[in-house]
Parts: C-alpha cells; sequence; structure tokens
C-alpha cells in the first residue's frame, strides 16, 4: 500500500477532535502524509468544544502544506466541517459570516483562516466513517483522544516508508451496531440544543433545567463519544 501512496502526487490529511464533555478538556489529531514524509500533529485544550477541535486539526493540517502546486485529500469524519467547507462557506462569506438564521457563525476566525487556504489550495474534503477500522482515521483519533486526557502522545515525523499506519487503505473492517435498543443503557452525555446554542449535560437533571419550558428546545441522550459528536454535529446543522 505503501508504493500507492508514493505513485500519487496528492498530499493526504486525516483530522480528527475530541472534547471530553463539550465543553471540556479537548485534543485534536492531524496526519499529513506526502508521497516522502508522513507528520503528525497534535494539540489539547483545557475548555473547548468538539467542533472548535475538528476544525483546529483541520487548520493545522493546512497550514502544514507548504506547496500550492499539489491537490490536498482530506479524510475526516466530521460531517459539521465538510458541510461547512463544502457548502456554507461561500454563503456565510456572502452574508458577513451569518448563517441563515442571522446568527454569527461560531468559531468565525477559525473558518476565515481556513478559507485563506481553501483561496489558494486545491482541498478536496472526504468524509469517512469514524471509529470503522480505517487505519488513518483511527490513529488521528487516538491522537486527539488522549491529548483530551492529557496523556503523553509520541508525535511521528519521518518516511512513508517507516510509518507503521496504512494510509493507503481506506477499506471499512467494522461499523456501528444497528438495530439494537438502547433502552436503559447508561448515558455517556446529555446534548441539547436552545436557539442553536449547543451544550452538553452529564445528568438528565441538568439537562431537563435548561430545556424545560423552552419553546423549540431539543435534547438526546448520548451512549459514547462517537454519538455524541453525531449528534453535536446533526443539532449544528439546524
Amino acid at each position: 500500500m505503501i508504493s500507492d501512496m508514493k505513485k500519487t502526487d496528492s498530499i493526504v490529511i486525516f483530522t480528527d477532535g475530541a472534547s471530553k464533555g463539550n465543553p471540556g478538556k479537548g485534543g485534536w489529531g492531524t496526519i499529513v502524509a506526502t508521497p516522502e514524509i508522513v507528520t503528525e500533529l497534535g494539540g489539547a485544550k483545557a475548555n473547548t468544544t468538539n467542533n472548535e477541535m475538528e476544525l483546529l486539526a483541520l487548520l493545522e493540517g493546512l497550514r502544514n502544506v507548504k506547496s500550492q502546486d499539489q491537490k490536498i485529500k482530506v479524510y475526516m469524519d466530521s460531517k459539521y466541517v465538510m458541510n461547512g467547507v463544502n457548502r456554507w462557506v461561500a454563503s456565510w462569506k456572502a452574508n458577513g459570516w451569518m448563517t441563515k438564521a442571522k446568527t454569527p457563525v461560531t468559531h468565525q476566525g477559525l473558518w476565515e483562516d481556513i478559507d485563506t487556504f481553501l483561496e489558494v489550495h486545491d482541498v478536496e474534503i472526504i468524509h469517512i466513517p469514524g471509529h470503522s477500522g480505517i487505519a488513518g482515521n483511527e490513529r488521528v483519533d487516538e491522537i486527539a483522544s488522549n491529548l483530551a486526557e492529557g496523556k503523553d502522545v509520541t508525535l511521528y515525523k519521518g518516511s512513508l516508508e517507516g510509518y507503521g499506519v496504512d494510509l493507503a487503505n481506506l477499506s471499512v473492517t467494522h461499523e456501528k451496531k444497528k438495530g439494537k435498543s438502547n433502552s436503559g443503557k447508561k448515558a455517556y452525555s446529555y446534548v441539547s440544543c436552545v436557539n442553536g446554542d449547543v451544550q452538553i449535560h452529564a445528568t438528565w437533571a441538568e439537562t431537563e433545567k435548561r430545556v424545560k419550558g423552552t419553546s423549540g428546545a431539543r435534547f438526546k441522550k448520548s451512549f459514547s463519544p462517537s454519538d455524541e459528536k453525531d449528534i453535536i454535529e446533526t443539532y449544528k446543522k439546524l
């Protein structure tokens, strides 16, 4: 598979972000691979959100690209960031960085910095399923999650041949199990959305206090970090 990577002129990037709570401690992880060199990047923040970490992972990956002549393929499991790049940024800019709901775009500064790179680089954002065995995605998830938890992470920088992660293999080896009821299962967190503001709660009591009696409020129980991420991204698009 290394030979497949070396045959392409494209730069390949994998990104992921994580937060323990939302807001809470967070981390991001990125892999930038040219046909010769692989660079792992990562960082952490004490008080952040999952979406901010996803955006930072993309931004720092793009900042690591020096050439403007090569196509960049970015693989990520964040539909929020993918849709932002592929669908929303143009209209946000045209509307003075306001959403259709006439509210300021969340993380506007990060989006503006990303858009600067999009204007000069040929960037393709490709959505892949998270936690499905795709090696590059699993590695950036590991980096982001460990850094969010305050763990030490050794980041690789060296030859493509010496890298132990098969970035060329995008095959899904396993998927989230479907069809099983979550009834009675312990919640990982609770996600609420009030007037476009998404928050994470540790208990139902906190959630109920925020949404009770509030018109248009939405809330949902999550059962895992990836489930929480999916709910957040769904609410961000409302």
